[in-house]
């Protein structure tokens, strides 16, 4: 994957938002864990948004099929980040809390991200 995110790269709903460093497929099953993880360690306070979805299905043929059968049935779906792009979220809490909360939560994607704050 190519280029930076022109779209979705900045922060309209929350204050604090992780921000993707690297292009990645991030997997629904990641996207899921993510947001557990910050809703947890949140204690269910503030306001969390997810801004990515996956929207793309990764098609995996089963064994033992010979060529030209057909494409297979979608195992898993995934969605194409860019660097720039704003994967979640939050409001309502304090800095501290929200730091904790997006490393947490970062720590589950395959891609390196930053924090931001926005004015």
């Amino acid at each position: 994957m190519k280029g930076i995110s022109y779209q979705g790269n900045c922060t309209c709903f929350g204050r604090y938002a992780p921000q993707a460093l690297e292009p990645a497929w991030i997997m629904s099953r990641q996207i899921k864990e993510g947001r557990r993880a910050m809703t947890r360690n949140t204690r269910r306070g503030g306001k969390i948004w997810l801004r990515i979805f996956p929207d793309k299905p990764v098609t995996i043929r089963p064994a033992k099929t010979r060529m030209g059968s057909r494409k297979g049935f979608p195992e898993y779906w995934v969605v194409v980040v860019k660097p720039g792009r704003i994967l979640y979220e939050i409001s309502g809490v304090v800095e501290t809390i929200a730091r904790r909360a997006i490393a947490i939560a970062t720590s589950k994607m395959p891609i390196r991200t930053q924090f931001i704050i926005s004015g």
